[in-house]
């Protein structure tokens, strides 16, 4: 009889494992949405009933198809930072329990201010950037390894290389870091690019850990800068751990043979769209490995939902950039978007939206006028401008401006931000890390440099500067991804030439290091350049002229996209000058007489404030 007893309990015991993982791990008192979604994953633990110590009620209760996940929702309102105890039984009979927490917040966390049109944001790719902890270079637990001489292999780069060159990264001027997507990406191969995430609440031991990532943005608090995390809605990679043992059928979008989206964006908009082309566009999968995540399933959508705010709560978040913000189903997005910001009313979410029209842009930004025409609103913050990253690595190899080349193009793409809802609240930027780089294009002609620096600095918008190219970093994307990539110099002990340090640094990398950072400090504290109005003036023989000014500041911009000297007089000029006689340039410091005339040099700039 004993016997039997035993095989009983122990036939009980296998039939519900203890619980692998709880989503979120954890959770934070005083949200402004009190209701909480916690996922449990453990062996046929759906087949279990739930409840919940210290009076909490739990609101709804959702067993899927999987029996392996229960997502259990409980209402958080008026709860104070506690410890509590879910408790999983079978027929009456306790099986086990699960501790949960609600945390407190940091203070103000509700109204933390994010960035903006007075910052400079670096996008740095971690793997690439620098070497911190050589130990953590390959992990047991991780299937791709360490292997510097592959160009698309792990490097090394790690989120304690980013915290040993934070005063690199200050000196240049920057504000706000983003860093590409740090959690763990289990990828066989090219997994140092992070975007096929298989584990969205767990740094990339390879990068650190979730106390590395917590102490960077601890760092770059001290230094008053800014964090923005790299979010990915669209898809997860094809090892995550949930894509491996799915909660539901259409957790993610599934086809009877593998189809991949079509990349035609404008169907969101097209009055005239098929179903088939609609479809393929928003549940398509962006490449094999990435399968495409269904977020009009409610329980996805909430979970995106909960662990992007987690993150911005548990490593004190300033900012999200979105990856392929417009390939996710446009009313699903927004719900996720408007979540984050009813949370954080002052919060900056930038959306990639790879769109080359000025209204197609302008259709994701929150409240736009063009969205509205088909009852559509993103509260997506800010896009990022690819009209005016396409014109930067381009005009200046045309020397010889008209009405669609050279400067022109510039000044045309500046006419049209009447159609954005909020033009200054454009991410701005000449390259990122699926581009041409900037000093690639232009055969390392710092000139030509120099000229697309200026406008970022002195146009509307964030500008975004891609790691690398302040020390002249070139590559060509047509060599593979990895030649846009490559290692900073001096970032891996044995490297020969050292850019982050003045001495480490060749002649040309100063040159390039000493304009870029002289530049963007200027930015960093004159008001004109972030909020001021903006006049500009038609090009002419490919120079362009522009004014930003406010109240206590007025700054002239002056390119010569030409290859010859060209002096222009300054009367055309008046209604922005008025009785200004001189000028200062803000990178050289030499005066500048503006009554009468200026003579500019082939492919240069000048940037004035005016005395």
């Amino acid at each position: 009889m004993k016997k039997i007893i035993l095989l009983i309990l122990f036939t009980t015991y296998n039939m519900f494992a203890q619980i692998e993982k709880v989503e979120p791990p954890f959770w934070y008192a005083g949200m402004q949405n009190p209701e909480l979604q916690i996922m449990f994953y453990g062996k046929n633990i759906a087949q279990l009933q739930v409840t919940v110590s210290n009076n909490i009620k739990i609101t709804d209760v959702k067993k899927p198809e999987n029996t392996n996940y229960l997502f259990v929702t409980i209402n958080t309102k008026n709860i104070p930072v506690t410890n509590f105890v879910f408790t999983f039984k079978d027929k009456n009979k306790t099986t086990f329990t699960q501790n949960y927490s609600l945390k407190l917040r940091n203070k103000n966390s509700a109204q933390r201010k994010s960035y903006d049109a007075s910052d400079m944001m670096y996008l740095i790719m971690p793997d690439r950037f620098s070497n911190g902890k050589s130990n953590n270079d390959s992990d047991n637990s991780t299937t791709e390894k360490y292997n510097r001489e592959l160009p698309g292999g792990r490097h090394g780069g790690d989120i304690q290389g980013i915290i040993n060159h934070l005063d690199y990264i200050q000196e240049l001027g920057v504000t706000t870091i983003w860093s590409t997507p740090l959690c763990e990406d289990n990828d066989a191969k090219y997994s140092y690019h992070t975007y096929a995430q298989s584990d969205v609440y767990k740094i990339d031991p390879r990068y650190g850990t979730n106390v590395d990532y917590v102490h960077l943005a601890s760092e770059l608090h001290k230094r008053k800068m800014k964090l923005v995390l790299d979010y990915v809605t669209n898809h997860w990679g094809l090892e995550h751990w949930m894509i491996r043992d799915l909660p539901t059928h259409d957790w993610i979008n599934q086809f009877e043979n593998y189809t991949q989206t079509n990349h035609k964006r404008t169907l969101v908009h097209d009055n005239y769209a098929s179903k088939i082309d609609t479809k393929a566009c928003f549940d398509g999968w962006f490449v094999p490995s990435m399968p495409d995540l269904n977020q009009r399933n409610p329980l996805v959508l909430k979970y995106l939902i909960q662990n992007a705010i987690w993150w911005i709560e548990y490593a004190n978040l300033d900012g999200l950039r979105v990856d392929t913000y417009n390939y996710a189903e446009p009313s699903a997005i927004a719900k996720w978007t408007k979540a984050i910001t009813d949370e954080y009313p002052n919060f900056n979410i930038v959306g990639e939206i790879s769109m080359r029209d000025q209204s197609q842009l302008s259709y994701w930004q929150k409240d736009s006028p063009i969205g509205k025409i088909q009852n559509f609103n993103s509260h997506l913050p800010s896009v990022m401008d690819f009209i005016l990253s396409d014109a930067l690595l381009t005009i200046f190899n045309e020397d010889e401006g008209n009405w669609e080349r050279g400067m022109m193009k510039i000044y045309d793409n500046f006419a049209n931000d009447f159609l954005y809802p909020n033009a200054n609240n454009l991410l701005t930027f000449a390259e990122n890390h699926d581009t041409h780089r900037i000093n690639h294009v232009y055969n390392n002609d710092i000139r030509k440099y120099k000229m697309a620096m200026a406008i970022l600095a002195t146009v509307r918008g964030t500008p975004q500067l891609y790691y690398g190219s302040e020390i002249g970093m070139a590559g060509n994307k047509d060599k593979g991804d990895a030649d846009i990539r490559q290692d900073f110099p001096g970032g891996w002990e044995g490297d020969t030439n050292n850019a982050f340090t003045k001495e480490g640094r060749t002649q040309i990398q100063n040159e390039y290091f000493d304009f870029t950072s002289k530049l963007f400090n200027w930015r960093k504290k004159t008001t004109a350049v972030h909020y001021g109005k903006m006049t500009h003036y038609i090009p002419e023989n490919n120079i362009y002229v522009y004014f930003r000014y406010d109240a206590s500041q007025i700054v002239m911009v002056l390119i010569n996209n030409s290859n010859e000297t060209r002096t222009i007089p300054t009367n055309r000029f008046q209604e922005n000058i008025g009785d200004y006689k001189t000028g200062k340039e803000v990178v050289t410091d030499q005066k500048f007489d503006i009554s009468k005339e200026i003579s500019l040099e082939p492919k240069s700039v000048l940037i004035l404030e005016l005395h």
